[in-house]
């Protein structure tokens, strides 16, 4: 058995939290891992991390939202039980540290807490010079294969647990953003930009935009304009096995819009023309120690 462990290392408590957790998973005779968030050993971009963290049977986060987030990405589509405990400020993702480390990663080996199966995102995103695949098809090839036939470099795809979000960019200038659901053309939108958000990230920046707040194991989607120029123009709980396609391409170089996933900046490689969104393969499993809580929390914090 393999445990890693993602810390917050910015924050004493959660430093110190994880050294004791290291001494009893020794003890226990566990093997673990530490990575420290923020640290260079820690990117979802680390194949080898990224591997390791799979491959694991429990990940235990100390920290907030923030460090939960980043272990999600490590973990991706693998289904591995993610146990938070918080050090952070909100903690929607996260239990309380108040049963303390040891007892709850000691409730969690011994299978005693319950198991959220959360809904998370993948998204395609196709930047100038790519093909679609979702128009062009990807042929009886995997899409690497596809886009080498093709002479251009296959599109992006990445996880996400909260959102994706596009944003007008540094000219500040307003995008236009067509929306089309489940392949039928539904609005286009001037303003500062469009999120997509699974119902555990309807409580962050789809929240702030405007958008609904769903249970947290819901499988739909929901698309919020941000800041539209219109009155009709409103959030959408879709399907859960709706895609949500945001059109780009009407936005020329004055206009350009920058893409996030779950708050980190995308380095992409042209202007984004077209982006997918769809629920993930595989849940996002986070153990928890309360029924109820996030409805509690909901309540304590916006009401």
């Amino acid at each position: 058995m393999h445990i890693l462990i993602v810390r917050n290392n910015s924050n004493r408590q959660a430093m110190e939290a994880s050294l004791l957790l290291g001494l009893y998973l020794d003890n226990q005779g566990i093997d673990h891992t530490v990575c420290d968030l923020g640290g260079p050993d820690c990117s979802d971009r680390d194949e080898r991390l990224c591997a390791a963290a799979r491959q694991s049977a429990l990940a235990v986060v100390l920290g907030g939202d923030g460090t939960m987030l980043k272990t999600s990405h490590l973990v991706g589509s693998a289904a591995v039980p993610i146990l938070g405990i918080n050090f952070g400020h909100l903690g929607f993702l996260a239990n309380p540290n108040d049963e303390g480390v040891v007892a709850l990663v000691g409730q969690a080996l011994a299978g005693e807490l319950a198991e959220e199966r959360r809904t998370n995102l993948a998204v395609t995103v196709v930047c100038e010079g790519q093909r679609d695949p979702f128009e062009d098809g990807w042929g009886d090839g995997a899409p690497e294969a596809f886009a080498s036939a093709q002479g251009r470099c296959a599109p992006a795809s990445f996880f996400a647990l909260n959102e994706l979000a596009v944003t007008r960019g540094a000219n500040g200038r307003v995008i236009e953003v067509g929306l089309t659901i489940a392949g039928q053309p539904i609005d286009d939108v001037r303003g500062d930009g469009f999120v997509v958000a699974s119902a555990t990230g309807s409580t962050a920046y789809a929240l702030s935009a405007g958008g609904p707040v769903l249970a947290p194991l819901s499988k739909n989607l929901v698309a919020v304009p941000i800041s539209p120029h219109s009155l009709r123009s409103r959030a959408i709980v879709t399907d859960p096995s709706d895609v949500v396609e945001l059109d780009l391409s009407r936005n020329g170089e004055g206009r350009d819009a920058t893409v996030f996933i779950d708050g980190d900046l995308l380095d992409l490689p042209s202007a984004p023309r077209r982006i997918y969104v769809q629920r993930g393969d595989a849940p996002t499993v986070l153990l928890r120690s309360g029924s109820q809580r996030f409805y509690r929390h909901v309540s304590e914090v916006f009401f």
